[in-house]
């Protein structure tokens, strides 16, 4: 485990005479984990990537106890100190401190990896391009964890999570892995159906040329790009090596269906068996959110006209207004009921 910097306290910090550091309530660590799955990516990302884990209050000094794991995925463009750290936007650290100390869940370990590529998000799909995160989170990274930190290491122990491109993420890593995660919740999840090209969006996205031009575009054309990327990658098409589902003012019927190949609400039929077995779902978006609502609203239908139980909620807010306020509301106690505590 290589420390890429100094234990960050989740809580007020008390430096001992020895110069340990010593909080009250949890301990967060950013550590590099080596991921296999995403090797020899064709954008040249790192294969080794940063990882935040929250260490619940008493994991120092219990050492015989073990604690259920929850993977936390944030959204496209964000990294992993969006939400731990007290200059982060969501504050997972204090917000399970908070829920700690009034009871309303047990020690949970809390894990998210920097998952920032050079198209600012990997939607957590298998690419060549980007690399294989799907398999770095549901093999890498929870291989990883359960070899250095005191976890339960079984499917009922372990939830799955994530916001936005995140929450996109959590289902689509969660139908195809009930033999690792038992519970997923979505946050604002984008991505849920089919998404319909903007010919004006994809102009601009086929006058990207370089990797420079990449960095440089605007944030609409960039998350077409990183569509691009995840779904419909192409080694054959140097130097970005992705197909576009529309050329030259003419939609490309083979790419238009693998983007809607990796459309929740389209995929699940697939994985129906494995949806019930997973302990729990749930999901949630704010009513001004009009990137969110549509697409949950269409997996809450699907998931409910096949019979798998799950539960929904819209709630006053827009995309990112009550983030932290429901993680340590609705996430944290979600998963202190559906997953198992004991070892």
């Amino acid at each position: 485990m290589t420390l890429v910097r100094n234990l960050a306290a989740a809580a007020v910090i008390v430096v001992g005479s020895a110069g340990a550091l010593f909080c009250q309530g949890g301990v967060v660590e950013r550590i590099k984990v080596h991921g296999s799955s995403l090797e020899k990516n064709l954008s040249g990302d790192t294969p080794d990537r940063e990882v935040s884990i929250y260490l619940p209050p008493g994991y120092a000094t219990d050492r015989d106890r073990r604690y259920p794991v929850v993977y936390l995925l944030h959204g496209y463009a964000d990294s992993d100190e969006t939400w731990f750290g007290a200059a982060s936007l969501y504050r997972a650290d204090a917000a399970m401190n908070k829920a700690f100390a009034a009871g309303a869940v047990r020690g949970i370990i809390l894990v998210m990896p920097n998952a920032f590529t050079v198209f600012q998000g990997s939607f957590y799909s298998d690419s060549v391009v980007t690399g294989n995160w799907e398999g770095f989170i549901a093999r890498d990274l929870v291989a990883y964890v359960d070899r250095n930190y005191r976890t339960i290491p079984e499917p009922r122990s372990r939830g799955l999570a994530g916001h936005s491109m995140g929450g996109y993420g959590a289902f689509r890593i969660g139908m195809k892995h009930p033999d690792v995660f038992s519970g997923i919740y979505i946050m604002s999840g984008c991505c849920m159906v089919p998404g319909r090209p903007s010919p004006a969006l994809m102009r601009r996205a086929a006058g990207i040329r370089t990797m420079e031009d990449v960095t440089e575009t605007d944030y609409p054309t960039r998350t077409v790009l990183a569509t691009a990327a995840a779904w419909s990658p192409n080694p054959a098409s140097p130097p970005l090596f992705f197909d576009l589902p529309m050329k030259n003012g003419q939609l490309e019927p083979s790419v238009v269906a693998k983007w809607a190949a990796n459309a929740p609400v389209t995929a699940l039929t697939e994985y129906l068996p494995n949806l019930r077995r997973l302990r729990a779902i749930a999901m949630d978006a704010g009513n001004k959110d009009d990137e969110a609502v549509p697409g949950t609203n269409a997996l809450d239908q699907a998931l409910t006209r096949h019979g798998i139980s799950h539960t929904f909620e819209i709630y006053d807010g827009d995309h990112t207004s009550r983030i932290a306020e429901r993680f340590e509301t609705k996430v944290l106690p979600f998963f202190n009921a559906n997953l198992s505590f004991l070892n």
